[in-house]
């Protein structure tokens, strides 16, 4: 999990009555609205005693929301054990949600921030993880989409957070069941667990036969790609590979079962291959499912980044502007086509579709984001600003929201 904490503002707090009068509180996991130290010097502005240890004395412990409250041995929060079993003899210690928290401040904005909507790119930027991954994670169920603007998702933070931790302590080697009985534990003193719950049957749905070809893990009897978290095996290995029960095909026996694919099968394929690095591969396999669906708005996008990749600006440009003739409305295509043009030197094309983005959805982030970079990099500062000003009204927090923050300093916009 990545604490954000270089890329959080201090909180703007209106101090009011202190309404943490005769508190005494500390903090676990990791907050999704401030560091920790900012959140010592809220609770102390707000009459409480802030504590980075706990004991019986506090009154109060605040559970971050960035992600899940578990150790890397896959056990709850020590604090939050702690605390809980103290409640279980009796002492009066509230537990409280990080959003709970900040509504009882009255800091509303913050409160607002925690359970901010990102886009794939977003999240690609504030998690390390790659946009492709994003987009697996959802077609595989791990995360769903709070709402779509035409063919774009918006994500809640905390459950893409959630659903990599869960991930990585699978792959550190955390037993399931440890995991499962963990979050089961968390119910009877935070809301939400519900969702990690369904997030880990989904991680751990590996009770099937299968073999791994050089593609991944493939079940041979519907010859049904299966989802797995890690894109490259390690020497050690992997949860996913241990919860299975391995048998070998021959290379005559896989090569049959892939004449019998399915534009599905090939199209998950082609996404793998491509989130794994392999983007000629992922190439060739898109261009299998268009054989299929030749004028399929999806593939079409998906194979312009597979030419990116490759170095293949312009051949990346024709298939995006395929994707775009078959859904005019696909503004995740547009914006590329944007940056392209834009890296080509083609700045009227740039705009152009960048604009065309923003018609269709004038608050996406991405597109005012990009479209930013480029009004700035030609020398229209003036121009620019509002859209850097449109972008952080979605993020405050990742790597793209300091650098619209500075441009704005810059242009004396602040």
């Amino acid at each position: 999990m990545i604490d954000g904490s270089a890329s959080k503002k201090q909180p703007n707090i209106e101090i009011g009555s202190p309404c943490l009068q005769g508190e005494r509180l500390s903090f676990t996991g990791i907050l999704a609205s401030m560091t920790h130290q900012q959140a010592h010097e809220v609770a102390e502005q707000h009459g409480g005693i802030a504590t980075t240890h706990v004991s019986k004395q506090i009154t109060m412990l605040v559970v971050g929301e960035e992600g899940w409250p578990l150790e890397e041995n896959g056990q709850p929060a020590v604090k939050l054990q702690q605390v809980t079993e103290w409640r279980r003899q009796g002492l009066d210690i509230r537990i409280l949600n990080e959003s709970d928290w900040l509504h009882l401040l009255g800091l509303e904005q913050q409160r607002r921030e925690v359970h901010r909507l990102y886009t794939p790119a977003m999240l690609s930027q504030v998690l390390d993880v790659s946009v492709n991954v994003i987009r697996r994670w959802e077609r595989a169920g791990l995360i769903n989409p709070v709402r779509k603007v035409y063919r774009l998702p918006y994500f809640d933070y905390q459950e893409v957070s959630s659903a990599r931790r869960l991930s990585y302590l699978l792959a550190a080697g955390v037993p399931c069941q440890e995991l499962e009985s963990s979050l089961s534990n968390l119910q009877s003193v935070l809301t939400g667990v519900e969702r990690p719950l369904a997030q880990l049957e989904i991680l751990a749905q590996g009770c099937r036969v299968v073999y791994r070809d050089q593609f991944g893990l493939l079940e041979p009897a519907s010859g049904q790609r299966l989802f797995e978290f890690c894109a490259s095996p390690t020497k050690s290995e992997s949860s996913t590979e241990k919860l299975l029960a391995p048998t070998m095909l021959t290379e005559s026996e896989q090569m049959s079962q892939q004449v019998n694919w399915t534009f599905d099968n090939w199209f998950d394929q082609a996404c793998r291959m491509l989130e794994g690095n392999e983007p000629a591969q992922a190439a060739e396999a898109f261009r299998l499912c268009l054989m299929e669906q030749p004028g399929d708005a999806e593939v079409n996008f998906h194979l312009g980044e597979s030419l990116y990749r490759l170095r293949n600006p312009r051949g990346a440009l024709e298939r995006y502007y395929v994707a775009v003739e078959s859904d005019h409305e696909y503004i995740e295509a547009w914006t590329q086509l944007g940056c392209v043009h834009s890296e080509l030197g083609d700045n009227d094309a740039a705009l152009n579709a960048f604009d065309i983005a923003l018609k269709a959805h004038s608050d996406y982030p991405d597109a005012n984001f990009h479209k930013a970079q480029l009004l700035h990099k030609t020398g229209r500062i003036a121009e620019a600003v509002s859209c850097w000003q449109a972008y952080l009204n979605f993020d405050s927090r990742g790597p793209w929201s300091e650098t619209a923050r500075q441009r704005l300093e810059e242009a004396g916009a602040n």
